[in-house]
């Protein structure tokens, strides 16, 4: 059977850690790391602290600007956190930063007990969200979200694109307890400043509106899901865009709205496994409210250990691409 990678050419191993960037579009370098170090210049309250990650997490910036408010901790996940705690209880703002799939399966007993339990002050900023890496289920974070949201009291974020991750840094930072953002890191596509959008942290935003699917989407799939809306636009299907950056908690009261001004298909787009994403929060929110929509459907990753490879080719197999994408909303619309 033909899919839609076997019409491509043959990618190299490089692509496994290729920029989510396609081809022509707008990037901004390293937004977090220079958005946290303008944000610190007169906050001295603010550390940063890494696993061996500051040049993959962009906090190198940080470090640079900043070297006496810098802690490498070593390929020690546990001991980040934990030491990310104890500095919150002193006064000072930690942000933590590693991969996503170590902080969340490595150190989850230290978040849950040390910083969460205590309400503690501490960002955590993680890079390798979902598949944004061919490096298979090791390097794969796709059940980090489905796993942080059953911690109370934590604030989770999945910012779409450079804008995002520029407006967030400060708002986490002011925020009163701990975070967990989902990080976009290196050459991040620029998109959201198109459409008049500003980050509010808990609040969904309309992007743009459509009559026949609303999708409902977070991370890096917003921007999937802006570029799926024009291409499909091309064959007079018409999709409207409601970005929720902050998945927990989730602004239900946007989200019902949505559904609820126009009988069409509701897609949740994510970055992640349908299990206990964004996909299943939505869900529950409109049980739980009473609200019907048309029809219903996640478009998330599927509930497995993925293949390693090539990312272009990756989000194809897995219906992420924007051309896969456009193909599952069509075959819905069926």
């Amino acid at each position: 059977m033909n899919t839609v990678a076997d019409k491509k050419p043959r990618l190299t191993t490089s692509a496994m850690i290729a920029s989510i960037a396609g081809e022509n579009q707008r990037t901004t370098a390293a937004p977090f790391g220079k958005a946290l170090v303008q944000y610190a210049a007169d906050r001295p309250e603010i550390v940063g602290l890494t696993a061996d990650l500051a040049k993959y997490t962009d906090l190198h910036l940080f470090a640079q600007a900043y070297p006496e408010r810098f802690f490498q901790m070593g390929m020690a996940e546990q001991i980040l956190m934990g030491a990310a705690g104890g500095m919150a209880k002193e006064g000072f703002v930690p942000f933590a930063t590693t991969y996503a799939v170590f902080a969340t399966r490595r150190a989850y007993d230290f978040i849950h007990q040390v910083i969460a339990e205590e309400n503690l002050n501490v960002k955590i900023c993680c890079a390798l969200p979902g598949l944004t890496t061919g490096y298979g289920p090791s390097h794969q974070a796709t059940e980090d979200i489905a796993m942080m949201r059953g911690i109370p009291g934590l604030t989770i974020v999945d910012p779409c694109d450079a804008l995002d991750i520029e407006q967030a840094v400060p708002q986490i930072a002011d925020h009163k307890g701990p975070v967990y953002m989902r990080l976009l890191r290196g050459s991040v596509p620029l998109v959201l400043d198109e459409y008049e959008y500003s980050f509010e942290l808990g609040k969904a935003k309309m992007v743009r509106d459509g009559a026949d699917v609303l999708v409902i989407s977070s991370g890096l799939m917003t921007m999937r899901a802006i570029e799926t809306a024009t291409l499909l636009a091309k064959d007079n299907i018409s999709v409207a865009v409601l970005h929720c950056p902050t998945i927990k908690p989730l602004d239900e009261a946007t989200i019902i709205d949505a559904v609820r001004a126009k009988s069409r298909l509701v897609v949740v787009a994510e970055n992640h496994s349908v299990i206990g994403g964004l996909g299943e929060s939505v869900a529950s929110a409109l049980m739980r409210n009473h609200v019907q929509p048309t029809g219903f459907q996640m478009a998330g990753l599927p509930d497995a250990f993925l293949d390693a490879g090539a990312l272009p080719t990756l989000h194809d197999r897995y219906g992420i691409s924007v051309e896969a994408f456009g193909n599952r909303i069509k075959d819905w619309l069926k």
